[in-house]
Parts: structure tokens; C-alpha cells; sequence
């Protein structure tokens, strides 16, 4: 992707950086328990993560945004959602070992979401990271959230890189237009929530990982390295 390490990795954060569905789907029950419905199984609200508040309803309620049911809804989700910011969100398996290894590299790693910074600064500040993340860019941190390239831009800017010779890593077509928009290099990954009908193959991104640990490899970092 790049003859050289990059200056800075940006992720997205549901689905890329961290699983945050268990606690949205804890949310999105809590509110269909309220209505005298029964709760969804994770497995079926988990695909819809990535599109926040307007996923979570569209699958519990058959909702879609631009409604009054969906800003009533919305506002009652969100409520309950800044309750269980990080009761069971966890960095995905292996994420703490890429992120200390672009560390050890000299790599600036950030993160991009088009999560409200209501919810997005807690919630990193929870998963204490917020002291080791060169930015944390949330969806109303810049005129326009993805698949516009401005908050990425911001992140380049904060971080003081060029768009160019950074990386965004992201579970969402939108994650791969934005990172065109801003001439950014950028991997899809195939462990996140995928929500999009469109397959993961076909988004144009410049490589798929499996796991976080292969972006190590897609970057030519090599591997985790052994304690000595």
C-alpha cells in the first residue's frame, strides 16, 4: 500500500478499534423491553452497529430517520445508551497489540468515527486510551461526518500528517469513500460488523484483514514481537 511505514493509522471505532455492539444492543432491548417487546438476540442487531442509532431502530422498530417516531425513539436510545457506554465494549482480540506496536514504530495512531463526541470521548476515555491517541475525531468534530473526507482531514490536520501518507482502517463502505475523498490509503476490515449489503470485496479498498493483527502485515511491520 505504501513504500514506507506510514506516518499515522486512523481507525474507526465500532467494528474497527473496538466491539461496542454488545453494549448498543444492550441499549436498543432495554428500549424494546420498555415498548412490551421482546429483546433481539445480539446476533441480529450486531450487523446494524456501525450505522448507530439509525441501524439499532431500523432493526428493532422498523424506524427510519427524517420521522417523529425516529426522533422520539432516538432520543430514549441514546439515553439509555449513555448509561452502558463501556459495560462490555473491549478492544477486539489483538487490537492492543497493533496499536503498541505502531507505537514502538514511531506511528501516530488516531481515531476517526462518526460517533456524536458525546458518546465517543467517554467512551475512549474508558477504554483508556485517550492519552495515547495522537486525535480522537467524532462525527461532529468537522462539517460533515463520512462518507466525507472531513473529519479524516481533521485528523490529519490534528495530527500533523499528510493525508497521503497515512492509513484508515474501517468496517464500512462509508470508511472506504472517505478515505478516497481525503486521498488516503485504506483497509476494510472483514471482523467488524459489515452492515452494508454491498460485499466487502467490492467497497475498493487497497487491502481486507481478518483480524487486527494482520494489518501489522499489511502494513510491512512484520509481527508482534516476542518478549525477550
Amino acid at each position: 500500500m505504501l513504500a514506507a511505514p506510514p506516518e499515522a493509522v486512523f481507525f474507526d471505532l465500532d467494528g474497527t478499534l473496538a466491539d461496542t455492539a454488545p453494549d448498543l444492543a444492550g441499549a436498543t432491548n432495554r428500549l424494546l423491553i420498555e415498548e412490551g417487546r421482546e429483546p433481539l438476540p445480539l446476533e441480529k442487531l450486531r450487523p446494524h452497529v456501525s450505522h448507530g442509532a439509525t441501524g439499532m431502530l431500523r432493526t428493532a422498530f422498523s424506524i427510519e430517520p427524517g420521522t417523529e417516531a425516529h426522533a422520539h425513539y432516538s432520543k430514549r436510545f441514546l439515553a439509555h445508551y449513555e448509561q452502558v457506554l463501556c459495560v462490555a465494549t473491549r478492544l477486539f482480540d489483538g487490537m492492543e497489540d497493533v496499536l503498541l506496536k505502531l507505537e514502538a514504530c514511531g506511528i501516530k495512531w488516531g481515531v476517526v468515527t462518526n460517533k456524536r463526541q458525546r458518546y465517543t470521548l467517554p467512551l475512549i476515555a474508558a477504554l483508556e486510551l485517550d492519552k495515547r491517541a495522537s486525535c480522537i475525531v467524532s462525527g461532529d468534530s468537522a462539517p460533515l461526518p463520512k462518507p466525507a473526507p472531513d473529519t479524516l482531514l481533521l485528523a490529519c490536520s490534528l495530527s500533523g500528517v499528510t493525508p497521503s501518507r497515512c492509513v484508515y482502517v474501517g468496517d464500512d463502505l462509508r470508511d472506504v469513500q472517505a478515505a478516497k475523498a481525503a486521498g488516503m490509503p485504506v483497509v476494510a476490515a472483514a471482523y467488524g460488523y459489515l452492515g452494508d449489503t454491498l460485499p466487502i470485496q467490492h467497497w475498493g479498498a487497497d487491502a481486507i484483514i481478518e483480524t487486527p493483527i494482520q494489518l501489522l502485515q499489511t502494513l510491512a511491520l512484520g509481527v508482534i514481537d516476542s518478549p525477550s
